[in-house]
């Protein structure tokens, strides 16, 4: 579904992810005439593109309904956001949600019953078009509201479809917490090389620009990660000795594993 036909769309809260996409759909060609953004505190900066873009900003009523309604507000903050706008969303738009823990059932209670409702996990590389949203719908969404929000969540990177809501917490532990995950290796991978004597500002050019080229080289190549890694790695070379370390017992791989298991646990614990 294009941009350019979707609408009525009402964003509500427009803070570092309700941001990214805004400006993701402005700049991918959703009319603007058709968008309304609900934020309780408008920064100056909004204020302006909505002056400069066209789109609605806190209007006092709306007589167009919308089809859509992106909900991108802090879960503690949304049973109290939601109180105050569900009143104007109606029973027949989607309503996506892109806080993290709040459960189809967590967000239904506060709409009719038959509300359609697609709860979805984001991560932080969305403010800049690469990041990778997961979804999973209630029984009420239809196909066609299935492609209008992944029309809007595409401005923001990749997309994907679960049938398993259960699913979400290991969703979140691995794309969700991930890039955590990826600036603590980076930043590990700096401190290694100080302690190896590089100064601190090359070491940190090293492992920056290393992390960030390999994984545009992995999101690029057609290969694997596996086959990657091997790729590097010469026969008795230096990427073999420093792989033994990062693959022996205890390595990294079972520390990832044990770190996702610990996400996992802690979002179930979270989601209640």
């Amino acid at each position: 579904m294009s941009l350019q036909t979707l609408g009525p769309v009402v964003l509500v809260g427009a803070g570092k992810m309700g941001g990214a996409m805004l400006e993701g759909w402005l700049a991918r060609g959703l009319p603007p005439a058709s968008l309304t953004v609900l934020d309780p505190a408008p920064s100056a900066e909004l204020s302006a593109l909505a002056a400069g873009k066209g789109f609605h900003l806190n209007p006092v009523c709306s007589t167009t309904p919308p089809q859509i309604a992106v909900i991108a507000v802090k879960p503690q903050v949304m049973d109290d956001v939601l109180g105050g706008v569900a009143a104007r969303i109606p029973e027949a738009c989607a309503v996506v949600s892109v806080a993290a823990g709040k459960t189809i059932a967590n967000l239904a209670r506060h709409f009719p019953p038959g509300q359609p409702i697609i709860r979805t996990i984001p991560n932080t590389p969305a403010a800049i078009g690469r990041g990778i949203t997961v979804c999973v719908a209630n029984g009420e969404v239809d196909a066609s509201q299935r492609a209008a929000a992944s029309s809007l969540l595409e401005a923001c990177g990749a997309v994907a479809w679960i049938d398993d809501e259960a699913l979400m917490d290991a969703v979140t532990a691995v794309s969700g917490s991930g890039p955590a995950y990826v600036f603590l290796l980076a930043e590990c991978l700096a401190e290694a090389g100080v302690a190896a004597g590089l100064s601190a500002d090359l070491a940190m050019q090293l492992a920056r620009v290393t992390v960030s080229g390999a994984g545009e080289l992995l999101n690029r190549s057609d290969l694997d990660p596996a086959t990657l890694r091997k790729n590097v790695t010469s026969p008795g070379g230096t990427t073999e000795a420093a792989l033994r370390v990062l693959m022996g017992e205890a390595g990294l791989r079972e520390l990832m594993t044990d770190a996702v298991a610990a996400a996992t646990k802690r979002g179930k614990e979270l989601a209640g």
